[in-house]
């Protein structure tokens, strides 16, 4: 959102919150607590976060440990990447907070777990009308909605006898950390109180509400209302409260970019000649139903761009106009040279367009065009690099969606270079759209996209790595490996009865290792499909252990048809069998 001018959104999430903590009776407070309620565009991007630890009574350390958790959960979680979904963003800084107090204990000259840096943590991050949650240990976290108090955390903790009882899961109680994560829709008035338990042993469900009830106007008061009960009441630990209420949710209209399609005019057609936002525009490159695309030199440093407008026919479809802004957007946080780049932001803009640099050089159906029997090594070569840019994508958690040979440019030195991103899904977009986890429409081009799509199903990496082995196919045999049948088996009884043709052919000098590499990477089941874009190019260079992994693969992933045929006649004659008389 760097580019476009900011304004404000009245449609934004906004709530009112109150905190309380103090030792009790206590000498030491070993409770942390915080919440960062961040301005735009990083409230849009990565939400509200409320955090609350607390350390364990048996540690002298343990007050350090909560207050790292905290701490560093609320700096490290906002320095994520913007295209990372909240719960990996989430995850990966509760991971490495983890393994730092569990570092910091094992460095300890007495490395007993209860003594060392160990607490216990729940997260809330609330982003558009979604609340992310995060925990471990034995804090709890309370949903308050329409008088009825809801636990929505789980105590990780195990009793060893009357009355006594530890921590089974805790931050830095162990090399590996085990989360709980679920999601919960956030409705106008909801009321979440998080506390620890010297707090809510001692209070009970309408202690927490008429605390809430009593205090409209300040939750700082309901907090410290509630944790001066449990004192009365003879709690003997550090007390606790956070409370936090939805005062307002965003429209469903929750991401920026769109918020921006609706806002900027979409420009005129553009000819040579022509000035546009400090570009002169050099001549049409294309124009399409979905876009017209023109060469343009910045006046300001000479240097060519790319400029991409909707099209006539599609200037009034929102969903569209947001994808083209979201190509750009991902293209400014991708740093790969096999990714396109976007133009250095030149400040606020009147209209809504693209600008990208421009690639000299051949789309890769262009390079299979002039080059019909390419080499092994000169396909494989230009493989690789796309994996590499696909790599790029899949380390911020984006998925492409539309690999294909006319979004590939080969360039006069033969670089490969992803061009098109304007299908590609990012997760933490696709979170504030799609809260309850369904995929949206098929965006890529049927002959190359994954089976799972033909399904309703979200595209994952594997559904990129089909879409390359399938360019890979082509190149190597002329044609796609599932013809037009893949875009026609809607059901997954007919994806299993898809029959993978060989790559090998009676013109062409193939290894056989390399047929087995891609019909398993083009598995109609992704969960039966090459794992990681990094095992399929290694597999492809490597004919001896790509061998041996074929040996080992079960028939049911190297000929899923022919395992179905086998089974079939077995149970055929098992009861022909049964029938017979005795």
């Amino acid at each position: 959102m760097d580019r476009y001018a900011p304004r404000e959104c009245a449609a934004s999430l906004k709530v009112a919150a109150g905190q309380h903590s103090e030792p009790g009776r206590k000498p030491v407070n070993q409770d942390f607590h915080g919440l960062c309620l961040p301005g735009e565009p990083l409230l849009g991007s990565k939400g509200i976060a409320v955090a609350l630890a607390d350390g364990i009574s048996s540690s002298n350390v343990s007050r350090i440990a909560s207050e790292t958790a905290v701490a560093s959960f609320l700096e490290d979680y906002y320095c994520t990447p913007e295209t990372w979904s909240v719960r990996k963003s989430a995850q990966k800084v509760l991971g490495a907070a983890n393994a730092w107090l569990h570092a910091q204990t094992r460095q300890r000259h007495d490395p007993d777990r209860d003594r060392g840096y160990v607490c216990t943590m729940t997260v809330m991050v609330l982003k558009s009308t979604t609340a992310h949650i995060l925990h471990v240990g034995d804090a709890r976290l309370y949903r308050l909605r329409n008088g009825a108090l809801e636990q929505l955390t789980e105590d990780h903790r195990v009793w060893v006898a009357r009355g006594k009882s530890c921590l089974s899961r805790a931050l830095g109680l162990a090399p590996q950390l085990e989360i709980d994560y679920h999601t919960q829709p956030l409705e106008q008035g909801d009321v979440f109180l998080m506390a620890t338990d010297g707090v809510y042993e001692h209070v009970d469900a309408q202690d927490m509400a008429a605390a809430v009830a009593a205090h409209p106007g300040s939750l700082d008061d309901a907090a410290r209302a509630l944790a001066a009960l449990a004192y009365e009441r003879g709690s003997g630990d550090n007390l606790t409260v956070q409370i936090v209420r939805i005062d307002a949710l965003p429209g469903r209209q929750a991401s920026e970019l769109g918020r921006y399609s609706l806002d900027l005019p979409c420009p005129p057609l553009l000819a040579a000649g022509q000035d546009f936002e400090g570009f002169r525009i050099l001549d049409e490159l294309r124009a399409s139903s979905r876009s017209h695309v023109y060469l343009a030199r910045d006046l300001a440093s000479g240097g060519q761009a790319v400029i991409k407008i909707p099209s006539l026919d599609l200037r009034h479809d929102p969903a569209y106009l947001e994808r083209l802004l979201t190509e750009e957007w991902i293209a400014r946080r991708i740093d790969s040279r096999h990714v396109v780049r976007a133009w250095p932001a030149k400040g606020p803009r009147r209209y809504l367009y693209t600008a990208s640099e421009y690639i000299e050089g051949r789309t890769l159906m262009q390079w299979m065009a002039a080059n019909p029997r390419p080499s092994l090594e000169s396909a494989i070569a230009i493989v690789e690099q796309i994996a590499r840019g696909l790599q790029a994508l899949h380390r911020l958690e984006l998925v492409h969606q539309d690999l294909r040979p006319d979004n590939i440019l080969i360039t006069p030195d033969g670089t490969a270079k992803i061009i098109d991103l304007g299908s590609a899904k990012v997760a933490g977009i696709d979170e504030l759209m799609h809260a309850g986890g369904h995929a949206g429409p098929v965006l890529g081009t049927a002959q190359y996209a994954a089976p799972e799509y033909f399904l309703g199903e979200a595209g994952t990496p594997r559904s990129d790595l089909y879409s390359l082995a399938a360019m890979l196919y082509q190149m190597l045999s002329g044609r796609l490996p599932y013809g037009p049948d893949a875009a026609r088996a809607r059901s997954r009884a007919a994806q299993l009865r898809l029959s993978y043709v060989s790559v090998l052919g009676r013109d062409r000098e193939i290894p056989a290792w390399i047929d087995g590499v891609l019909s398993r990477a083009l598995h109609p089941d992704p969960c039966s499909r090459t794992p990681e874009l990094s095992e399929f190019t290694y597999a492809l260079r490597h004919p001896a252990e790509t061998a041996r992994q074929g040996e080992r693969l079960p028939l049911l992933e190297r000929n899923p048809l022919a395992f179905w045929k086998g089974l079939s006649l077995v149970l055929a004659i098992a009861l022909a069998a049964l029938s017979l008389p005795l």
